[in-house]
């Protein structure tokens, strides 16, 4: 996860590579004050913010993407859309991880889109709870159409969560983190981090009862 190629990037965007001399007051400053830091070009504040969120990025653009090399991609292009769009992030909207995210998990998707004729990995996400461990053992051509008319249902329902149990449960479930990791990255209280699984568990299943399965003539 290095940060050379978005650096490249960013200098090909119009960007100044410069440090700031105060960097342990920096290191203890605010997400919102290095995001506004980085909006004013401080490619120092725009490290500092790499450094606390790439391996959460990461981790969910592979479990989200299943191949190491693109989800390496994808955290570049993250953070470069990131230093880009920097002044467009609204604290009172809500945290920066969450923002972030939530631009790594739009990136992602258009990549699974993108590809969506070629073989997917369909085991991203490890859940007694929900049927995906079904698709691992599609054996045959008919239970490998089950297993990705499966991993489409289940998409689908994702898509209809509200945004902080979707990211809470894409943290949780894609990327591997733990409740208090997730709690950190979101900038939100370990309990309600809690309750947007929980709720978002319950919907999901709701969601995927209520979806009528397809069926092939």
């Amino acid at each position: 996860m290095h940060l050379s190629e978005t650096y490249r990037r960013i200098v090909q965007c119009g960007g100044i590579v410069r440090r700031a001399n105060e960097t342990a007051e920096l290191e203890a400053c605010s997400d919102e004050l290095l995001v506004r830091r980085v909006a004013d070009g401080d490619t120092r504040a725009f490290e500092l913010l790499y450094d606390r969120y790439a391996r959460p990025v990461y981790s969910l653009a592979c479990r989200m993407l299943g191949d190491p090399s693109e989800a390496e991609e994808l955290l570049q292009e993250t953070f470069l859309r990131f230093w880009q769009q920097a002044s467009r992030f609204e604290a009172r909207r809500g945290s920066f991880g969450s923002w972030l995210m939530s631009i790594a998990h739009n990136l992602a998707i258009d990549t699974l889109r993108a590809r969506r004729r070629r073989p997917q990995r369909a085991d991203f996400v490890d859940l007694t709870t929900l049927p995906w461990h079904e698709i691992d053992q599609a054996a045959s051509a008919h239970e490998a159409a089950e297993a990705s008319e499966l991993r489409d249902r289940v998409r689908r329902a994702m898509a209809q969560l509200p945004e902080p149990q979707r990211l809470a449960i894409e943290l949780a479930y894609y990327a591997g983190l733990t409740h208090s990791e997730i709690a950190a990255v979101l900038g939100e209280p370990i309990g309600t981090i809690k309750t947007r699984l929980r709720l978002g568990m319950q919907k999901l299943q709701q969601l995927l009862r209520e979806q009528p399965a397809e069926r092939a003539p």
